[in-house]
């Protein structure tokens, strides 16, 4: 049986190898790479969530094969390289884990990552702002709250988690108010910021907004099935039913899921 070491140079000489003579592989650049790439992080995340150690460890691969490919292609440029990216980690992980291979004393993970933004000022000398290294294309919810823990790694969030609820309700009420107006703008903008409050809520009680999400998404596309199921089985169409008839079904659905 072959060590890593041997595993992940086997994997390195087929890249080669396909760079090579591979007519679809040796045309590939990170832009025709960059979608195809985002496609599989968000298949590693379906793995994730359905709780498939195989196919995580299936989705695991095809991403590594995209690390690999932008390295070899960087390698091509004169750039970097498989080992750059390796040793460029290496050090970042040493670096931002003081706790483990220096002196610094922490309590918990909360200290930890406060720690490591404070760290990645320190890589930046003090040219960027505390929020410049979340993505502009990071969909908005994440964006939402990558953007909340990286201002509470830097000391601004609440005192008490507590505090948020009287936000959420102002939020809440400002919204119903531009409702009245019928302000479109005004409806679009207090959305907004109802939305930021959850996710900020969300974050302070220690749930991942995007996963309850997903979570009831599932929840939603389950019972909507059934609800079709159903109406199929009995001959008839959703469109004709009342949404009493629906309701009776739905909750038959709820009912299934205890």
């Amino acid at each position: 049986m072959q060590s890593k070491k041997e595993t992940f140079q086997r994997l390195l000489d087929i890249m080669d190898i396909l760079r090579e003579k591979c007519p679809w592989d040796s045309v590939q650049t990170n832009e025709t790479l960059r979608t195809l790439t985002i496609e599989e992080t968000y298949e590693l995340a379906d793995a994730i969530l359905e709780g498939s150690d195989e196919a995580i460890g299936k989705e695991l691969g095809d991403l590594l094969l995209h690390i690999v490919f932008y390295a070899k292609i960087g390698e091509e440029k004169g750039a970097f390289n498989i080992e750059t990216v390796m040793q460029n980690l290496i050090e970042k992980l040493i670096y931002r884990h003081p706790h483990i291979f220096s002196n610094t004393k922490v309590e918990n993970a909360k200290e930890v990552e406060e720690n490591w933004e404070q760290l990645k000022l320190k890589e930046k000398n003090g040219n960027k702002s505390v929020l410049s290294g979340v993505p502009d294309s990071l969909p908005a919810m994440i964006k939402a709250n990558r953007i909340q823990d990286k201002a509470r790694g830097v000391g601004f969030d609440w005192e008490e988690r507590s505090q948020v609820w009287d936000k959420l309700q102002e939020e809440f009420n400002e919204l119903k108010t531009e409702v009245e107006k019928g302000s479109q703008d005004g409806i679009e903008d207090e959305f907004g910021d109802l939305f930021f409050s959850l996710i900020n809520t969300a974050r302070l009680y220690g749930i991942n907004p995007e996963n309850a999400l997903e979570r009831t998404n599932r929840k939603f596309i389950s019972r909507f099935n059934y609800l079709e199921k159903e109406t199929i089985q009995k001959g008839r169409n959703l469109k004709e039913m009342s949404l009493a008839e629906m309701d009776e079904i739905w909750d038959k659905a709820k009912r299934n899921e205890k």
